[in-house]
């Protein structure tokens, strides 16, 4: 297994991991097989491919920061240059100092020695990003189950743009997001934020169509279809229904046959033309897969030959026959755009410093577009999970498949930018899910089941380089979710990027999450991060109060101890904590209003005294919903990411009662006189601007 282990680790496989009790655990050699052949790497292999390369596939190096080119003895004989993204030419003597010295950018590093010639991608990021200049609060929402009067069966980006105004106003300052990326269509939707087609393009099913400009040429008709998606609203916030994301999209879908086919004024037509260049190839094979799978069916792998990779053999042939339901899909996207774009303006105009934050998933559903588009830099036959654990006996397997970190950096890490850039579009902060994702992902191999994979480790300076240039550009700040088991050296990497962290009440305990030696005072906090109670993932704050999510989890049978002493357990880690309020003077019986127990009132004076530089509010908390918007472990057990916000009693609570609803103002009055002696943070944080990327792009400290 010697010679096996040595050439996993070469391409950055680790032969062994360790368990969350610290026991090292081998791979089995056939699993450290597959892997690597996913990797394109011959196990049988005994050289290294890379040794006579003059560059690496790629350098991306720290603005001021001294650069690791390689370590190889032709570099003190080389010469090197670099031509600038904007087509400039700098000469390079000493390529350790100099290249941290070139302007912010996507460049091309070029070098000579003994006859050999060679050019790889230079990427020159920032070295750190900024952080709020003061202590801010917002909302954590999902946009879906939002709903007004006057949505079509399920929250839109105009209610999102109505919530983040009435927020705004109420002294928020951001709204943050469940990840908006489109769906895979079809009959029966995966209702999963966190499994999209594609992570580039947002989801038109968000889209409001009576505020397309095309619509009052198309009024009656689409009226119609208007009554009908205002009866699924009816639905769900009268008469118990679930969110039914098919039936929304047939309605949309045909409004937007109908708008499509209206004539746009010049000035609308020179608006979509500019939104189609600049989206580039990535928008037109997004279109594409979209209007093959209106032929073909959405598992693009059972698709003819020709067809299965943006560049097949048929493709082209596809794109002249399908001209115009191409030209539909581009055009709905370009209305998603729109409206993402009006929605952080309401924000910002309601006065919110940061406005929306949109939060990016791990990975992408197998069968949707971003797996066919981008399929020569995702990993055939893999999925990514995570191994066993206390939490998981038999690991997770998440059915998403990674990138692979070859050809990732053979394309200058063009791909991860590409969608890194899409979501940053329109928001003033950007969440990762698991950004544990950036240094190393569990792979399993297909049909091994997730204890069968092996860690697979990142270049994480590159990809965190990456994000912090697109968000440097972006003028967005980026929130890492680095919940549970992360390594020091994790969190240490993010904090010296200034990239915040995340932390919930439920895992911050003195000695961490894992040793639980009670629970940790305000004061204690880390500084640089996002706070919140709880999290989608998660029971409410009311439920868990209450202790309704054992029972949920009893009724459902997902239990896999005595209910007893599950409840017992709860039940203690929920008096430590109201005993911490006890030990703070937080807690009054008066605190109490409509909707709203006075310990829910409590904990959120206990998070508002952390130092957090950013304090999320659940928004279901504002009106004691006591259902959880996701149950992880269940499929069909439970009605996840189709719930609408509800009260205490269960009864669906429309973006109209909300703004009505006693308890929003009550919290939002915890949050208006944050400390503002609390630590300074790394960097002071201007409102977003768009920067144009050019040589003199400056971080705003």
């Amino acid at each position: 297994m010697t010679a096996l282990a040595d050439l996993a680790r070469r391409h950055g496989v680790a032969p062994e991991y360790a368990t969350d009790r610290g026991e090292r655990i081998a791979v089995a050699p056939e699993n450290l097989r597959r892997v690597l052949a996913a990797l394109g790497v011959d196990p049988a292999a005994t050289s290294d491919v890379d040794a006579d390369r003059l560059l690496p596939p790629c350098v991306v190096v720290r603005r001021g920061r001294p650069a690791t080119v390689r370590a190889d003895p032709a570099w003190p004989a080389a010469t090197y240059r670099v031509r600038t993204e904007t087509g400039e030419w700098h000469d390079v003597a000493d390529p350790t100092g100099d290249l941290g010295r070139l302007p912010l950018g996507y460049h091309t590093l070029h070098a000579e020695a003994a006859g050999r010639s060679a050019t790889a991608p230079l990427i020159v990021a920032p070295d750190v990003l900024a952080t709020p200049d003061r202590r801010r609060w917002g909302l954590l929402a999902q946009i879906y189950s939002v709903l007004s009067e006057r949505s079509w069966g399920m929250g839109d980006l105009r209610d999102l743009a109505g919530l983040a105004t009435w927020s705004g106003r109420l002294g928020a300052s951001f709204v943050l997001l469940n990840p908006l990326h489109a769906y895979v269509p079809g009959p029966l939707p995966d209702p999963s934020p966190y499994r999209p087609s594609t992570r580039r393009f947002p989801d038109p099913m968000n889209l409001r169509i009576e505020a397309i400009p095309e619509y009052v040429a198309v009024r009656g008709a689409v009226d119609v279809l208007a009554d009908r998606g205002r009866a699924l609203t009816d639905g769900v916030l009268h008469r118990d229904e679930l969110i039914d994301r098919a039936a929304v999209w047939a309605l949309k879908r045909q409004a937007l046959e109908l708008l499509h086919r209206v004539p746009r004024t010049p000035a609308r037509q020179a608006a979509y033309d500019a939104y189609v260049t600049g989206q580039g190839a990535g928008l037109t094979d997004y279109a594409t897969w979209c209007a093959l799978a209106e032929v073909h069916g959405t598992r693009w792998r059972s698709w003819p030959a020709g067809l299965r990779t943006p560049d097949g053999v048929a493709v082209e042939a596809a794109r002249r026959d399908l001209a115009d339901r191409i030209d539909f899909h581009r055009w709905v996207n370009w209305l998603v755009d729109e409206q993402m774009a009006a929605a952080q303006t309401a924000a910002r105009d309601a006065g919110m410093s940061i406005g929306l934050v949109h939060d990016l998933a791990v990975g992408v559903d197998p069968e949707g577009a971003d797996a066919w588009r981008l399929h020569r830099f995702l990993a055939g036959g893999i999925t990514v999970g995570c191994p066993p654990d206390n939490f998981s006996a038999g690991g997770q397997d998440w059915g998403l498949p990674p990138w692979r970190p070859d050809t990732l950096a053979e394309a200058g890490y063009e791909p991860f930018a590409e969608v890194v850039r899409g979501v940053l579009r329109h928001c003033g902060a950007l969440r990762l899910d698991h950004i544990m994702g950036l240094f190393r992902l569990w792979w399993i191999p297909e049909g091994a089941g997730a204890r069968a994979g092996a860690y697979v480790h990142y270049d994480h300076e590159a990809l965190l380089g990456v994000l912090a240039l697109e968000a440097h550009r972006a003028g967005a700040m980026v929130i890492g979710e680095d919940l549970g088991t992360v390594e020091r050296r994790v969190r240490d990497e993010l904090a010296d990027r200034r990239i915040l962290g995340t932390s919930v009440l439920r895992f911050e305990y003195r000695g961490g999450s894992e040793e639980r030696g009670g629970p940790l005072p305000a004061a204690d906090w880390r500084a640089d991060c996002l706070a919140t109670l709880t999290t989608h993932d998660l029971p409410s704050t009311a439920a868990w109060l209450a202790g309704d999510h054992v029972d949920l989890h009893d009724r459902l049978g997902l239990l896999t101890r005595d209910r007893a002493q599950v409840a017992a357990e709860e039940a203690a880690e929920r008096d430590g904590w109201l005993a911490e309020l006890d030990r703070g003077g937080l807690r009054s019986a008066a605190d109490g209003v409509p909707g709203l127990a006075a310990d829910t009132v409590a904990l959120h004076r206990f998070l508002a005294r952390t130092p957090a530089r950013l304090l999320g509010v659940w928004l279901p908390d504002l009106v004691g919903d006591r259902r959880p918007q996701n149950l992880p472990g269940t499929v069909d057990e439970f009605p996840n990411w189709r719930l609408p916000v509800a009260d205490p009693e269960g009864r669906p609570v429309s973006l109209e009662r909300l703004t009505e609803a006693p308890g929003p103002t009550a919290i939002a009055h915890l949050y208006s006189n944050l400390d503002d002696d609390s630590p300074r943070p790394f960097g002071r944080w201007a409102p977003p601007t768009v920067s144009s990327g050019g040589a003199s792009d400056a971080i705003p400290l």
